[in-house]
């Protein structure tokens, strides 16, 4: 917890207590269902909570931003971006039922009021269009953006940067960013520029606006 504290500063006692229940909640639903690698469960807020959180150090949403977490596993990004923008609905969407079930879990467990989970895949969400989506190490770029690409609208809900694909990836990306097509539009930042961590090494935050 202490590695989230510092670099953030601005949180009120509900979310504290809501980012101090992870560990725990996670330790425990993890016994059950296998959501985070069991060698990196000690290393729960700087690995997977402090990581979500590069998103919001690049971009603060607007309070009513409508976003959309694709393959969100047990929770990450979305549950950490939950807590820390309040104001913002999040969908959060997995093919994995089982895993659905641990986020709903955590989210109630930690009164999270702007989350909804569904066990769908990004392709078949049906109605629905977003501001943003975030994803963490799901696809390919290049799929990530034909799958979501019809479901973000056009607009600006943020200061930073317009609405788009925001998402987490890692290694060497050059040769997926040209197979994706996108190179003339996607920003990458190095997550170790934001965070100095080691963890976060080999690790970026891309960007793909709509256009």
């Amino acid at each position: 917890m202490d590695i989230i504290l510092k670099y953030f500063a601005d949180f009120n006692e509900t979310q504290l207590q809501q980012f101090a229940q992870l560990k725990e909640l996670y330790t425990t639903w993890n016994e059950q269902i296998n959501v985070i690698s069991r060698k990196d469960i000690d290393s729960l807020y700087e690995r997977h909570v402090l990581h979500s959180l590069s998103i919001a150090a690049m971009c603060n949403f607007d309070p009513g931003t409508e976003v959309v977490d694709i393959g969100t596993g047990g929770g990450f990004p979305g549950i950490p971006l939950a807590i820390f923008f309040p104001e913002v609905n999040f969908m959060l969407s997995d093919s994995i039922g089982k895993k659905i079930k641990v986020v709903n879990e955590v989210a109630s467990a930690i009164g999270l009021k702007n989350v909804t989970a569904v066990h769908t895949r990004v392709e078949d969400i049906k109605g629905r269009t977003f501001d943003y989506a975030v994803s963490r190490a799901v696809a390919p770029l290049g799929e990530l953006w034909k799958w979501i690409s019809p479901l973000i609208h056009k607009g600006q809900k943020s200061e930073e940067l317009p609405n788009g694909l925001i998402c987490l990836k890692g290694g060497d990306l050059q040769q997926e960013i040209k197979d994706s097509g996108l190179q003339k539009i996607v920003q990458a930042w190095q997550v170790d520029d934001i965070f100095n961590e080691e963890a976060f090494r080999d690790k970026y935050v891309i960007y793909v606006p709509k256009l």
